[in-house]
């Protein structure tokens, strides 16, 4: 019996499928399956994956449906108690599935467990070693930039980077999916916060070690799509899992932290597009009502457990910045 469906999305990646599926056949355990879920590529990708990896399985999706739809399909057609993400300009040690199957398994309260993400083109760097979330609305990857040999325990984080990450099937069935109206950006903090709401944790795995080449699909650091969606989503994000009194009492630093990205995209000529993208999170949390997280167990306990933790993330946010 698979353990492990690893699931791939891809939108016209062919140039790093070689990388990431190359070394998904090294792997030093067996017990999973590969399921690429294809975006509607038009550059021979599906071709390629048929013909030099016939053992995987693929989905091919007739157009670009975003990221949150792709790994819900792979999500929905796995077959294995865990699921496995990875971005599909990713490539994996050899013992990667098998550290991270291991450190779900050490937690029973785990929903996932994020892995070491390091630079592809500067190894000596860290790329993601987990995301957090701070009470001026912004999310960070922990640890980018930093000293390869930094964050080497495994311990608690805000939730994991859905790039390199390992999930309990099960959860999903309880919490929901990916949000689809993502369509890509902050999906996986999204989730997290909704894990954390009911209960679950989320872990940072030092020992299960990925390349992370960057923006693959997406394009450079800054473009109109990403700073679109991203801010677009964060006051979606907000929306979904905060409940109102928690929204007022965090709106005076919401304010100051969108006021900060504002301005310091405004310097990068997309000043416009963030605001754009702000008001279109308005839009799209008025048409999603019924996705806030509402009636949970405990809920309010851990909304407030929660707002601690985002309070000390700011502190995490500016003592990381420092250390760099």
């Amino acid at each position: 019996m698979q353990e492990v469906s690893v699931i791939i999305p891809n939108f016209n990646g062919m140039a790093y499928l070689d990388g990431v599926l190359s070394g998904l056949e090294c792997q030093t355990v067996r017990n999973f399956e590969v399921i690429l879920v294809d975006n509607g590529s038009s550059d021979g990708s599906c071709a390629f994956v048929a013909s030099s990896y016939p053992w995987v399985h693929m989905i091919e999706l007739p157009e670009n449906f975003g990221f949150c739809k792709a790994v819900n399909e792979g999500i929905k057609a796995s077959r294995a108690p865990y699921v496995l993400l990875l971005n599909n300009d990713i490539e994996v040690t050899p013992d990667f599935i098998e550290e991270m199957l291991a450190a779900i398994r050490r937690h029973k309260k785990a929903f996932s467990c994020a892995a070491r993400m390091i630079q592809f083109h500067d190894r000596d760097r860290l790329d993601d070693a987990g995301n957090y979330y701070c009470a001026l609305g912004w999310a960070y990857a922990r640890g980018k930039g930093k000293d390869i040999h930094t964050c080497e325990k495994e311990e608690k984080i805000f939730a994991s980077c859905a790039g390199a990450a390992i999930y309990r099937r099960k959860i999903f069935e309880k919490i929901g999916y990916f949000d689809e109206e993502h369509f890509a950006y902050l999906e996986d903090v999204d989730i997290g916060y909704r894990a954390k709401l009911h209960g679950y944790r989320n872990l940072f795995c030092p020992t299960a070690r990925v390349l992370h080449v960057g923006s693959g699909t997406s394009g450079s650091r800054y473009n109109l799509f990403k700073i679109r969606y991203s801010s677009r989503n964060n006051l979606y994000l907000i929306y979904k899992n905060m409940p109102l009194w928690q929204i007022i009492l965090n709106f005076p630093l919401l304010f100051v932290g969108f006021t900060i990205k504002t301005v310091f995209f405004a310097s990068k000529g997309f000043g416009k597009d963030y605001i754009k993208g702000m008001w279109n999170g308005i839009v799209i949390s008025k048409e999603n009502k019924e996705k806030k997280v509402r009636n949970v167990a405990h809920q309010r306990e851990r909304c407030w457990k929660i707002q601690l933790e985002l309070y000390k993330n700011i502190g995490k946010r500016f003592r990381s910045e420092k250390r760099k």
